[in-house]
Order: C-alpha cells, then sequence, then structure tokens
C-alpha cells in the first residue's frame, strides 16, 4: 500500500504546488529558447548577440560575436534554473510520497521540451484534486484514527 501524505503537510502540499508549478512554466519557456538558439548555432552558425554593432538583439555569425553572447547567456540561465526545478519537484515529490520514477519522470520535464508544460498541467490537476477529496474527509473520524496511526 503507497504511503499517504501527512495529515499536516497539506498546506505546505499547496505551496509547494505552486512553487513546482512555475519553476515548471520558466523552465519550460527557458528550455525551448535553448532549443531555438541551439537550432539557430549548429544549424546556421549563428549566435544571439545583445547590444553589438548589428543592433541591440541580432543574430550574428559565431566568431563575431564582440558583445554581450546571449546565446550562453540562456544556456548558462536554464541550467541553474533547472536545479531550481529540481528542487521544486524533490519537495513536491517528497510531501506527496510519491514512488521514485514519480520523480524521475517530473525531472525529465526541465530536458525535454514541451514536457514541462504538459506535466505541470497533469500534476497540478492531479495534486489539487488530492488535497480536495482529502480535505473533505478530514471531519472522518476513522481517517483521523488511520492517520495518527502513521
Amino acid at each position: 500500500m503507497p504511503l499517504e501524505p501527512k495529515l499536516a503537510d497539506l498546506p505546505r502540499i499547496r505551496g509547494a504546488l505552486r512553487f513546482y508549478q512555475v519553476a515548471s512554466v520558466i523552465t519550460g519557456v527557458l528550455l525551448l529558447a535553448l532549443c531555438a538558439e541551439m537550432l539557430m548555432k549548429y544549424a546556421f552558425g549563428l549566435e544571439l548577440e545583445l547590444g553589438g554593432p548589428a543592433g541591440f538583439l541580432a543574430f550574428v555569425p559565431g566568431d563575431t560575436v564582440t558583445a554581450v553572447n546571449l546565446s550562453t547567456g540562456i544556456l548558462i540561465v536554464h541550467g541553474w534554473f533547472y536545479v531550481v526545478y529540481l528542487f521544486s519537484d524533490f519537495r513536491l515529490w517528497s510531501l506527496m510520497r510519491w514512488p521514485f520514477t514519480r520523480f524521475i519522470v517530473i525531472a525529465l520535464g526541465g530536458v525535454v521540451p514541451f514536457l514541462s508544460f504538459i506535466l505541470e498541467a497533469r500534476i497540478g490537476r492531479e495534486v489539487r484534486s488530492y488535497l480536495d477529496r482529502r480535505e473533505s474527509a478530514t471531519s472522518d473520524p476513522a481517517l483521523d484514527s488511520v492517520e495518527a496511526q502513521q
């Protein structure tokens, strides 16, 4: 029998879900920007430059970048924000007491394009419905005795 989240953790689960959803959307957007940047870099040999002689924001050949290399910036920001995404994943996973495979699937949302958006909607719907069911059943004394035994 899988473990149920503790009754005392229900308010923290709502906060962890909000944190996960925000991190998921930001990570997904950064991943799409990274994919577009990598396509431009490796297919066309162009990098995104910020504030250079070609204009405020321009694609320039990779060996001619003289200002801020925004392509590298996107890479770095996505990498660091993926760490935040993993933390939000871990926090929600541990509070919900899910199996480890669930953690891995959610973690893949930060490296597979569009998966973070799909998982964010699915996990959000699932966790909210679970919390609603669990909170409506808290007035049941039989459930309270089971919770005390855990």
